[in-house]
């Protein structure tokens, strides 16, 4: 069965990510490489599917949110250093040994709990910068010093997460500190890492050895202001698509849908189409606030979005039938919608609408 017979579906660009790992691989700090983010299913992207098309390019290391998303990696064949960002449950830790898992050390705590389960596990150590959230605080040297004494962690990295443009430049001052103090007291410096997507475009000079892009990689960026505050030639590597199911034409006065929200104030067409919001289409976007495409042209979401359907007005397209292909996200002849776009309608950013895509969709390279 191909993609085309399918209710709805994603395809994913190969040539366009290939381009996109090529361009964001030029802007690296000397030294430095490629570590995507490939968590939540790589942005809604399909992580098999990117891990290898970045595997082809040469790319040797991910990193994920969980011990789940990483296992599943690995039984889809996916080699390479892959680091477990997030918690992993001390139960969990005979998993991390058994699929070559890195792990993160979460504060000191978290990191006497993995030396105590009795055989070496690779981690990389968190330092928290300014985020808050998790690592163990930059000021606290001593007692990120004390964790390179644990026998069973092999320390292969430290990182930390740059929170915002504004807090660059001093978050990277106090990750070097802790750096430089370990490098003063003679223990052995690993594998760096403090760049993601907007720490690279913004400040490259930050360095390290790892880059952990996410978004980037995809071709867009979190909201379309930055799109155009970084103008690089990112090329979205995602469309959206459903099927038509069905056409339907309404008498003026007429209403469809849940709650009846839609009313046609002329003889009608409104075409069902086979996704909605278990689908990852956001129900804000329903009556009119969102657009669709079909045969090249944009036309209003009528009504609310169902959890398995959603209704288009497609009143001045000619000739559409069940079987046509609307897009959601892509292009369609000249028009084009975006994440950002859907974003931007729906007040959130692109990452959270790629990455809450349905895992009923399938994925299909093209």
């Amino acid at each position: 069965m191909t993609w085309n017979s399918k209710r709805a579906w994603i395809e994913i660009d190969r040539a366009a990510l290939h381009h996109n790992i090529a361009l964001l691989c030029s802007l690296l700090p000397e030294g430095c490489e490629l570590m995507p983010a490939i968590k939540a299913n790589a942005y809604g992207h399909g992580s098999i599917e990117i891990a290898r098309e970045c595997r082809q390019m040469g790319i040797n290391a991910f990193c994920v949110a969980s011990i789940q998303e990483g296992i599943e990696l690995r039984e889809h064949g996916i080699g390479g250093e892959i680091l477990v960002l997030g918690y992993t449950s001390p139960w969990q830790f005979p998993y991390l040994h058994k699929y070559r898992l890195t792990q993160t050390v979460l504060d000191h705590t978290y990191g006497k709990a993995l030396d105590s389960c009795g055989y070496p596990l690779k981690v990389h150590i968190k330092i928290d910068t300014g985020m808050h959230r998790l690592g163990e605080p930059w000021d606290a040297q001593e007692t990120i010093i004390s964790m390179f004494e644990y026998k069973n962690l092999l320390i292969e990295g430290i990182f930390t997460h740059i929170c915002s443009d504004a807090a660059s430049e001093e978050q990277g001052q106090r990750f070097y500190r802790v750096i430089s103090v370990l490098r003063d007291q003679s223990y052995p410096i690993p594998a760096l890492h403090l760049l993601s997507s907007y720490g690279l475009l913004a400040h490259p000079e930050l360095g390290g050895d790892f880059a952990r892009i996410g978004i980037a990689l995809y071709g867009v960026l979190s909201r379309k202001a930055d799109m155009e505050h970084y103008p690089i030639d990112l090329r979205p590597i995602l469309s959206l698509k459903a099927k038509v199911a069905q056409v339907r034409e309404l008498q003026p006065g007429e209403s469809a849908g849940y709650d009846l929200q839609f009313t046609a104030k002329r003889h009608s067409k409104i075409a069902v189409l086979s996704i909605g919001y278990a689908d990852g289409l956001p129900r804000s976007l329903s009556c009119g606030v969102g657009s669709v495409m079909v045969h090249g042209n944009k036309v209003p979401i009528a009504g609310l979005i169902c959890m398995d359907q959603t209704l288009a007005d497609v009143t001045d397209v000619p000739e559409v039938l069940p079987g046509d292909t609307a897009v959601l996200i892509g292009t369609s002849g000249v028009q084009e919608i975006s994440a950002c776009d859907l974003a931007e309608q729906s007040g959130t950013i692109s990452n959270e609408i790629l990455s809450r895509l349905g895992e009923r969709l399938e994925r299909f390279v093209v």
